[in-house]
């Protein structure tokens, strides 16, 4: 019995495996990646390719996996048949294998290759279609789904099929546009919804724009334009490149965090948070950038600088609406094990919450004639074995009763100090190499565990922010304080032994475990292990009410307040009286208003305080005057929940639609970058967790499976060095760094591989240094996706950045890794349709027909099927595309014994 292949203009742009065998319904093709696709079906023993209405270029698929029954046994390579069938004015041919053409394989490749590569050369159109035709078919198809919104999801949910939610982390539109690392992972979920889609799920793929907050704005002030302008221009830009890449995303859901029908559901959360006491304002020492005119998030400093911009940023005290991310720490920790997640990313959020058990405990507080005042210092250890080593107390520049606690002939020498000290960033205060600094506070403080009065010191090593801003020192046993008191000539006290009963020799702290030693009279722990210790000392402090048993966390409440103009107002009224009301829910969404001055003031008075008019309002409950909160929520606040509204995104009356939430539940696959590991992704699983419990959300974790993608580096970059004093090149690994040898970059065509490195192709002993760099402006190494698209087509940068290798490794870009993509999917074009007949691009429609395939090949196609498949299920696309790629190329080959007729006819 025959089988026929058919290809009809296309509707969806997928393809299927059927093995009828089994009755699965199996996704293994190219179609996932890039535009050419087709639906197989085996059945009885034969391949066929069903009529699914698909655009020539995607049988491709189809042709290769009927050929590939050829099995890679045979040997016999077909490659260029259908080059020559094109010419066939019958639009008709059969090929028969014939041992005899065997032998000549290589030369007619050869042969074939140089025509077409003369062919190439004489192409007018400034793309390199190379026999795919990608300008025509990619415009034409990305116009059809855009027409026929065919991968919008139905609004009313079908519970009778399984879904499957894939999200992206969406964007903030800035002015340079898409690179090409957004690409990558927008592409492997495009994969991933399409593959789902095709096995019969429900698929949420949306996409949307985070456009609040500093990046936007920073971009509107350098252009001097107004961000909501900018910020709308971007958007279009974005929108555009995505839609030329040929992604499935239902446009219908798109949303910005800038509208106020959005906003005001960000504003609602908020209020919710502020009715259950989770945002309250305080006076804190905060985090602030002078460049940037506003205060930071502890996580949105990194080194000592702004995480956008990479400013200084230094420690003042502000009154600032804080949220209490804290009271949610053990459920943020414990919550991470149920989580398909990189365990890195689980660790980087466990070490930033930073819990930690250990003791809280007092230290008194002494008047200058010895007395014990009514005050103590409470600190926060977690080795309270070692506290009868503590031999004196530190307190950080914030700490509140460090005023009260400084004698008056140290108040000038302690102010003094802690004005320089809070000029410096928490990165500068901590470093374990710097220089200890400190004053000493004139007063001392009596170590409950020895009776011992101990000094009290001001120094920036300890953080206001962490424990309790004050530290037990305990200098024999720990690094910083070890170096503070070598600086200062304080006593030091060794009360733990190494277990290996190696002396204490005083040169650098012992911070280990061991065996107690040099214990008080009132607390014997001497001979007892660190743990055991620990313990007793804790017991001993809740008897005698000096201290007790203690978690702690490393995390802070979140600072949330930005004195900046582009965010989210706060529903927030301010009453004559100081009493601060929330907006009546009513009258949400409290909308931001325009104003033309919009750029930081730099004195910390936000500028929605120059809107009068908006600023001075009333209380709608009493009439009585009120002003409005003029600072705005950070860019954090709209991508908290960006993922429920998506899933009912013009609901005018919900946050989300209670059965749609049910529904759609958990984000099944979220992609994006590691660098959000304790931002975005530590705020949006607070939140959540808040929505939880209020109920109006049915989970409990926000996104259930995340998958970071790699960083894409620029192209390898080249370096020879030269030699200034006389022009010579030196090999790289003899340059010894002296100021003679300058570097010199070199274009790749000078320059030949030799072992594992490079030299000069004309001068092979001279070593070329080659690394490939983080792409950047500075560096002109970025690659615009726009260019690639227009030289080479969107397939061809799909399927090339998912070829690169594994998604989640640091990849390099090349070139020349693009070009050879785009000439394989040449290849597999002309498989199938050849080269264009006179006055025709490619042809309408065409007709295959098979014999029956063997056992043998037929097992080749299901080795092929099973492969792609489970490396598309576990995100291993470089793998399947190679698999595919074999695949492809076995289905050159025909057997000798047996004859395959292919038939390829013009309709």
């Amino acid at each position: 019995m025959r089988r026929s292949m058919r290809a009809l203009p296309a509707s969806v742009r997928e393809v299927g495996a059927m093995a009828s065998a089994s009755g699965t319904r199996i996704c293994a093709n190219l179609s996932h990646v890039c535009a050419s696709s087709a639906a197989i079906t085996s059945s009885g023993g034969s391949i066929s390719c069903r009529r699914t209405s698909f655009l020539p270029s995607q049988r491709v698929s189809a042709l290769r996996s009927a050929a590939s029954v050829a099995g890679r046994a045979n040997g016999f390579n077909i490659s260029r048949v259908p080059r020559i069938a094109s010419s066939c004015e019958a639009g008709f041919l059969n090929v028969r294998s014939d041992a005899t053409l065997a032998g000549k394989e290589t030369l007619l490749e050869q042969a074939e290759f140089q025509t077409e590569l003369e062919q190439e050369k004489s192409l007018e159109t400034p793309q390199k279609i190379r026999g795919y035709p990608f300008p025509e078919i990619e415009a034409r198809w990305q116009q059809y789904w855009e027409e026929n919104q065919t991968f919008r999801t139905p609004d009313t949910v079908d519970t009778t099929k399984p879904k499957y939610y894939v999200l992206d982390m969406f964007p903030y539109p800035s002015g340079a546009g898409l690179h090409v690392g957004h690409p990558e992972g927008y592409t492997a979920t495009d994969i991933m919804a399409r593959y789902k889609r095709m096995r019969g799920f429900n698929v949420l793929h949306p996409m949307g724009w985070d456009a609040f907050g500093l990046p936007a704005e920073q971009y509107a002030i350098e252009t001097g334009t107004h961000p909501r302008v900018t910020t709308l221009k971007n958007i279009d830009r974005f929108r555009s490149q995505l839609k030329s890449l040929g992604f499935s995303y239902d446009w219908q859901r798109e949303i910005s965090t800038t509208e106020p029908d959005y906003y005001k559901w960000t504003q609602w959360i908020f209020l919710q948070l502020f009715k259950r006491g989770l945002a309250y304002e305080a006076e804190v020492a905060v985090n602030w950038c002078p460049a940037l005119g506003t205060v930071l998030s502890n996580e949105e400093v990194i080194d000592g600088l702004s995480e956008r911009g990479s400013h200084p940023v230094i420690r003042k005290p502000m009154r600032q609406w804080m949220l209490r991310i804290t009271q949610y720490a053990d459920r943020l920790v414990e919550d991470l094990d149920d989580l398909d997640w990189p365990e890195s990313i689980k660790d980087m959020q466990r070490n930033w919450i930073g819990r930690s058990e250990g003791a809280e405990l007092g230290f008194p507080i002494l008047d200058s004639s010895g007395a014990v005042r009514d005050l103590s210092v409470r600190v926060y250890t977690t080795r309270p074995d070692t506290l009868c080593g503590a031999t004196y107390l530190v307190v950080g520049p914030e700490h509140p009763l460090l005023k009260q606690i400084t004698s008056e002939d140290q108040k000038d020498a302690v102010a003094e100090y802690v004005e320089a000290a809070l000029r410096k960033s928490d990165l500068e205060r901590t470093e374990l190499q710097k220089v200890k600094t400190g004053v000493f506070t004139g007063t001392y403080a009596r170590n409950p565990a020895t009776a011992e009065d101990i000094p009290v010191w001001v120094a920036d090593y300890v953080l206001g922010g962490y424990g309790t801003g004050a530290i037990m020192a305990v200098p024999a046993h720990d690094a910083r304080d070890f170096e503070f008191a070598k600086t200062f000539n304080l006593p030091m006290r060794q009360v733990v032994s190494s277990n290996d009963g190696k002396e204490w020799d005083q040169e650098e702290a012992y911070p280990g475990d061991g065996i107690l030693v040099n214990s008080s009279y009132e607390i014997d722990i001497n001979g007892l292990s660190t743990s055991e210790a620990a313990s007793k000392v804790i017991q001993w402090l809740e008897q005698n009410g000096s201290g007790k048993k203690q978690v702690n966390y490393k995390l802070r409440d979140w600072l949330f307040a930005r004195q900046r103009y582009w965010g989210e107002p706060f529903p927030l009224l301010l009453l004559e009286n100081g009493e601060v009301k929330a907006v009546p829910e009513s009258d949400l969404p409290v909308t931001l208003p325009e104003i033309d001055e919009f750029t930081p003031t730099g004195t910390g008075e936000p500028p929605l305080a120059k809107a009068t008019s908006w600023v001075n309002t009333t209380d709608p409950e009493s009439g009585k005057p009120a002003l409005r909160e003029t600072n705005t929520m950070p860019q954090w606040a709209g991508s908290c929940w960006y993922y429920l509204r998506f899933m009912d995104p013009r609901n005018a009356n919900a946050l989300v639609d209670p059965e749609k939430e049910r529904y759609w539940g958990s984000v099944d696959l979220y992609v994006g970058g590691a660098e959000h590991s304790v931002l975005h992704l530590l705020y949006a699983r607070f939140w959540h967790k808040v929505l939880y419990d209020i109920g109006a959300v049915s989970t409990k974790e926000p996104f259930q499976c995340l998958v970071n993608q790699g960083m894409i580096l620029g192209e390898v970059e080249y370096t020879v060095f030269r030699d200034t004093r006389d022009g010579s090149f030196v090999s790289a690994d003899a340059v010894d760094g002296s100021d003679y040898y300058k570097d010199e970059r070199i274009p790749e065509n000078l320059v030949v591989k030799k072992g594992e490195s490079y030299a000069l192709k004309d001068d092979p002993k001279i070593r070329v240094s080659s690394r490939a760099h983080k792409m950047s402006k500075s560096r002109g190494n970025v690659v615009n996706p726009d260019d690639v698209v227009t030289e080479y087509g969107a397939d061809s940068l799909r399927l090339y950045e998912m070829f690169m290798g594994p998604l989640r490794d640091t990849k390099i870009w090349s070139t020349n890794g693009v070009e050879g993509v785009h000439r394989f999917l040449g290849r597999a074009w002309r498989l199938v349709v050849g080269l264009p007949l006179s006055g025709s691009t490619y042809p309408e429609g065409s007709i295959a027909t098979d014999n029956e395939p063997t056992k043998d090949q037929l097992r080749t196609l299901h080795q092929c099927i099973k492969k792609v498949t489970e490396e598309i299920d576990n995100m291993r696309f470089n793998t399947a595309i190679a698999a595919m790629m074999e695949f492809i190329n076995a289905a050159n080959k025909v057997w000798e014994a047996t004859c395959l007729e292919i038939r390829i006819m013009r309709v």
